[in-house]
C-alpha cells in the first residue's frame, strides 16, 4: 500500500468570517469523514492560519532569510492534511473526494518512501 497526503486548502478570509454554526458543521463533517475512512487514515492535523507561518529560505550568502508569513501568498492557503494509505492514486482520489472542503479544495500527492 502506498501513502498519499491529502492537502486541504481553504480561503482563509471566508473560513474565519464564517458563523460558529458553519464551523460546527464543518467540524462534524471532518469527524464523519474520519470515521468513514478510519482504515485508510494514518494521521491528520489542522494548521493555524497563515498569519502564524514563518518562512525560511537560504540566501545568496549561505545564510538564511527568516520572514513572517507563508511560503507563497495565495487566496487559498494550506489549512490541514490527511495522511492516508491507498492501493493506488485512484483509491486515494476516491478518499480525497470525501474530504469536507466547503471553503476551498484538496490536493493529493504521493508520499516518497526512502529505503
Amino acid at each position: 500500500m502506498a501513502q498519499y497526503l491529502i492537502l486541504v486548502y481553504a480561503d482563509e478570509a471566508s473560513l474565519y468570517e464564517a458563523a460558529k454554526e458553519v464551523w460546527d458543521e464543518e467540524y462534524r463533517a471532518h469527524q464523519a469523514f474520519g470515521e468513514a475512512n478510519a482504515a485508510a487514515i494514518l494521521g491528520s492535523n489542522a494548521l493555524h492560519p497563515t498569519s502564524t507561518a514563518t518562512s525560511i529560505r537560504r540566501d545568496d550568502s549561505g545564510g538564511f532569510a527568516v520572514t513572517d508569513g507563508p511560503f507563497a501568498e495565495t487566496k487559498e492557503a494550506l489549512g490541514g492534511y490527511y495522511l492516508v494509505e491507498a492501493s493506488d492514486l485512484d483509491e486515494a482520489i476516491a478518499v480525497a473526494k470525501q474530504v469536507p472542503s466547503r471553503f476551498g479544495g484538496v490536493e493529493v500527492r504521493p508520499v516518497m518512501v526512502f529505503d
